[in-house]
C-alpha cells in the first residue's frame, strides 16, 4: 500500500475555506430566491411549476439520495463488500419507470385540480369532503419526515464531527443552523436549485475519490485482487446475501413513489413532456453515485480492516476519512461539501413537505376551509412552521442513537409502505376509494413500526416490503367493498390529457 499523502491530515485551513465557499454558495442562491418564493405558497412549495428538466432531474435524484448514500451505503458496502450493490439497483430501476409513468400522471392532474401537496391530491382524487383523508396523510408525513430530517441532521454531525475536529453536538447545531435558513428564505426554489448543484458536487466527489483511493492502493489490479480475498472470496461476491436481505435491499425502491419530497418534483416541473428526458439524466446520476459510493465502501476496507480504527468505531464516517487521507485539501472540502449537499438537498425538501402539511393541508384546507387567505400571509406562517419542525428534528437528532443508515430507512420505509401502494392505486386504477385510501396508509404505517420492533420479524426482512404489501392488499380489498368517489372517469382524463 502506497504511502498517504503528507498533506491530506495537515492543511484543514485549506479544506475549511473550500466549504465555506461552497456554504456561501448555497446561502447566496437562497437570498436570490426569496423574492420568487414570497409570491404565493405554490411559488414556496413547488416553485409554481415553473422548474426545468435539469433542475427537476438532479433535485429528485439528490433529494431522494440524503446522507444514507454518502455515509449509509459507504459504510453498508464497508461491512458486507459489493452486495451493496442491490440496495443502489433498486431504487434505480424503480425510479426510471416512475419517471415515465407515475410523474407525468400526477404532473397533469395536479395541474388540473390546483394541487400543491400529496395531501391535495389525495384530498381531490377521492373528494374528500370532510379532510379525513387529508388528516391522515398529514399526520404520517409529519411523524415520518421528522425522523427522517433528524437523520439528516445526526449526518451532518457526523460529517463535521470527522473532518473539522469538533464535537458531532456542535456539527449537529451548525447543521441545523445552515439549513434552516435557505430553506426558510429561499423556498423551493432554493432548494432545487441548490439541489442541482449539489448533485454535481456528489456525483464528482462519488467518482474521484474510489479513483484517487485506488490509485494510492497501487492500482485497480490490486484492489480486484485484494478485495476479492477478503471474508473468502465473499466480499467481492454480489449474490453473498441471504435470499430476505436480497428482496430488502431490491425493495428500497417501493419507498421512491411514497416520499412526499420527491413526487413534489414531478409537480413542479414546467413541460410534463419533458419527464422522459429527467428519467434519462436522473438515472445517469444514480448509477453513478451508486457505484462511487459502493466502491468507496470496499476500497476502505483495505485501508482500514477494522472498524475500530475508524472514529468511534463507526463505519459511517469512513466516506470524510478516506477523503482526508487521498484527496487535496481543496478536493477534500468538496467532498466534504457533497456530503452537506446530500444532507440539505433532502433536509430542505422534507422540510417544505411537511411545512406544506401544516400550513396548505390543516390550515389553510382544514381550519380555514371556506375563507380565502392572503398569500404573504401564508408564506410567512410557512416560514414559521419550518423553524418549528427544525426545532422538533434538533431535539430528536441530538436524542437519536441509531445508525443513519437505519433511521432513514425507518423514515423511507414508513412513508414508502403508507403512500407507495396507494398512490399507485389511486393513479392507476379507478375501482380505489377514500376508505380503502386510509386503511391502506394506516395499514402500512402501523406494519413498519410493529415489524421494526419485534426483532424476530424485523431480522428477516426489510420492513418496507411487509408494509408495502399489507398495505396494497387492504387498499384493494377495502375499496372492493366501498364506494368509488363521483366522477371517476373525470379525474382520469385530467391524469392523461
Amino acid at each position: 500500500m502506497d504511502e498517504l499523502p503528507s498533506y491530506a491530515l495537515e492543511t484543514d485551513q485549506t479544506a475549511l475555506w473550500s466549504f465555506i465557499g461552497y456554504l456561501v454558495l448555497i446561502i447566496g442562491i437562497g437570498i436570490y430566491a426569496a423574492r420568487f418564493s414570497s409570491r404565493g405558497i405554490t411559488h414556496f412549495f413547488i416553485g409554481g411549476r415553473k422548474m426545468g428538466m435539469l433542475v427537476v432531474a438532479m433535485s429528485a435524484v439528490v433529494s431522494g439520495r440524503s446522507a444514507w448514500l454518502l455515509l449509509g451505503v459507504t459504510g453498508m458496502s464497508f461491512e458486507i463488500g459489493f452486495s451493496a450493490l442491490w440496495a443502489v439497483l433498486g431504487y434505480t430501476l424503480v425510479e426510471f419507470f416512475f419517471f415515465f409513468f407515475y410523474a407525468t400522471r400526477i404532473r397533469r392532474f395536479s395541474e388540473s385540480r390546483d394541487c400543491i401537496t400529496v395531501p391535495d391530491f389525495f384530498a381531490e382524487r377521492f373528494n374528500d369532503r370532510d379532510g379525513s383523508l387529508r388528516a391522515v396523510v398529514v399526520l404520517i408525513i409529519i411523524v415520518f419526515m421528522i425522523a427522517y430530517v433528524s437523520a439528516q441532521f445526526v449526518a451532518g454531525g457526523k460529517a463535521f464531527s470527522s473532518s473539522f475536529h469538533i464535537t458531532e453536538t456542535q456539527g449537529i447545531l451548525l447543521t441545523t443552523v445552515i439549513v434552516l435558513f435557505y430553506t426558510m428564505v429561499g423556498g423551493f426554489l432554493a432548494v432545487s436549485l441548490t439541489d442541482t448543484i449539489q448533485g454535481l458536487f456528489m456525483v464528482v466527489a462519488l467518482l474521484v475519490l474510489p479513483i484517487m483511493a485506488i490509485l494510492h492502493l497501487g492500482g485497480f489490479g490490486l484492489f480486484f485482487q485484494q478485495a476479492s480475498a477478503l471474508s473468502d472470496g465473499q466480499f467481492f461476491n454480489p449474490l453473498a446475501l441471504g435470499f430476505g436481505a436480497l428482496i430488502g435491499f431490491l425493495g428500497i425502491g417501493l419507498g421512491s413513489p411514497g416520499n412526499p419530497h420527491i413526487i413534489a418534483r414531478y409537480m413542479s416541473i414546467k413541460d410534463p413532456a419533458r419527464l422522459k428526458a429527467v428519467a434519462m439524466v436522473g438515472t445517469s446520476a444514480n448509477v453513478l453515485m451508486g457505484l462511487g459510493a459502493i466502491i468507496t465502501g470496499m476500497v476502505g476496507r483495505l485501508y482500514f480492516p477494522d472498524v475500530s480504527l475508524l472514529p468511534g468505531a463507526d463505519q459511517e464516517n469512513l466516506y470524510p476519512v478516506l477523503a482526508s487521507h487521498h484527496l487535496h485539501p481543496v478536493l477534500f472540502g468538496v467532498v466534504i461539501a457533497s456530503i452537506f449537499a446530500a444532507i440539505m438537498s433532502t433536509a430542505d425538501s422534507q422540510l417544505l413537505v411537511a411545512a406544506s402539511s401544516v400550513v396548505r393541508d390543516v390550515y389553510e384546507k382544514l381550519i380555514h376551509r371556506d375563507r380565502e387567505l392572503p398569500q404573504k400571509r401564508l408564506v410567512l406562517l410557512s416560514r414559521l412552521v419550518v423553524v418549528v419542525l427544525v426545532l422538533i428534528s434538533l431535539l430528536l437528532g441530538l436524542m437519536a442513537e441509531q445508525l443513519v443508515f437505519w433511521l432513514v430507512l425507518f423514515a423511507w420505509a414508513g412513508l414508502g409502505a403508507a403512500f407507495g401502494p396507494t398512490s399507485i392505486l389511486a393513479l392507476f386504477w379507478k375501482g380505489a376509494t377514500r376508505a380503502g385510501m386510509i386503511a391502506g396508509m394506516l395499514s402500512g404505517a402501523v406494519t413498519v413500526i410493529l415489524w421494526i420492533r419485534i426483532p424476530a420479524l424485523s431480522g428477516l426482512m426489510y420492513e418496507l416490503i411487509p408494509g408495502f404489501a399489507v398495505a396494497l392488499v387492504v387498499s384493494v380489498v377495502v375499496s372492493r367493498f366501498t364506494r368509488k368517489p363521483d366522477k371517476v372517469d373525470q379525474l382520469y382524463r385530467a391524469m392523461r390529457e
